[in-house]
């Protein structure tokens, strides 16, 4: 079954890892936040769209972000020289962005960048960039306007938050198909406002959605999310932390809610126009928890179909 995901960088990874389990790399599209891409030490580096390739890949880490494996040794140098990094990269992270990098400034798209780092990896599955312009996402808080990964990293998710400011880019070509090709679509776990947001603001995808089955996974699980700023980012936004906070924020185009067998606090009457709730174990600490979560929603997109 031909599969579209959108995703950001920690939860949906791990929803991804099962359905590789269950399916063909060739039948998976990624369309991944791009929000969260920043250049460091003059090269770009995309956190989402790299956790996604280097999960296809089986080379991310158990922190789900960089390569296993990887050394620092350069990250090391510059710092003791006193130049800082946002992130902390090893050197076989650092290759992907330099690659990457070398090809933006000799004119490709970032899609195609994408697409030729894949081929690097053997990779099957196609990583759409959710759009070829650069459009960061930036955090305003009490200190001022921050980038997304240094309020992250740097600034360890302290700040108190005022509003998550999303670019708007121009949907590429490739997304565009891939939109077209799919009459069912998948939002992964991930941050609702910082994670899938910025692929929602790219032009015409909220439009394009309205159109498709869209399935949904909560990355909060009765008041407390996951992981990550969740609830500094959707009190932010003016919406609840709860799963029916994350189904308003989705609601011009969702058709299913699947949420957490112990947030037995939602119902239907909870959620907005004819959006279903479905209780599935959403916490996946393992690849067989990734695999069960996976398999169900497949389940869910069989019967629709």
């Amino acid at each position: 079954m031909p599969l579209l995901l959108l995703s950001g960088g920690t939860g949906s990874p791990k929803l991804l890892r099962g359905l590789l389990s269950i399916c063909s790399e060739t039948d998976l599209t990624v369309v991944a936040n791009t929000g969260d891409d920043i250049w460091i030490s003059g090269n770009l580096v995309c956190p989402d769209v790299d956790t996604i390739m280097y999960t296809i890949a089986g080379v991310t880490t158990d922190h789900w972000w960089g390569i296993k494996n990887d050394t620092f040794i350069t990250h090391e140098a510059l710092v003791s020289r006193g130049h800082e990094e946002a992130l902390v990269i090893g050197e076989l992270d650092r290759a992907t962005h330099i690659f990457r990098s070398d090809l933006l400034r000799k004119g490709m798209t970032l899609t195609d960048a994408t697409s030729l780092l894949c081929a690097s990896y053997g990779i099957s599955s196609k990583i759409l960039p959710m759009t070829n312009d650069f459009v960061p996402t930036v955090i305003e808080t009490d200190k001022g306007e921050i980038h997304i990964q240094d309020f992250l990293i740097k600034h360890k998710q302290q700040p108190d938050v005022r509003h998550v400011k999303c670019g708007t880019g121009t949907m590429s070509t490739e997304v565009r198909t891939a939109l077209n090709e799919h009459n069912a679509v998948i939002i992964g776990p991930s941050n609702p406002i910082s994670s899938i947001g910025p692929i929602l603001r790219v032009e015409g995808m909220r439009r394009a959605l309205k159109d498709r089955f869209v399935v949904a996974v909560s990355p909060i699980v009765q008041t407390e999310p996951v992981s990550g700023p969740a609830r500094k980012f959707m009190e932010a936004a003016k919406l609840p932390v709860t799963s029916a906070g994350v189904a308003k924020f989705y609601s011009d185009f969702l058709n299913v809610l699947i949420v957490d067998n112990t947030d037995l606090a939602i119902s239907r009457r909870d959620l907005p126009g004819e959006v279903d709730v479905l209780r599935m174990n959403t916490i996946m600490r393992n690849r067989k928890q990734s695999e069960e979560l996976a398999s169900e929603i497949l389940q869910v997109l069989a019967q629709h179909s």
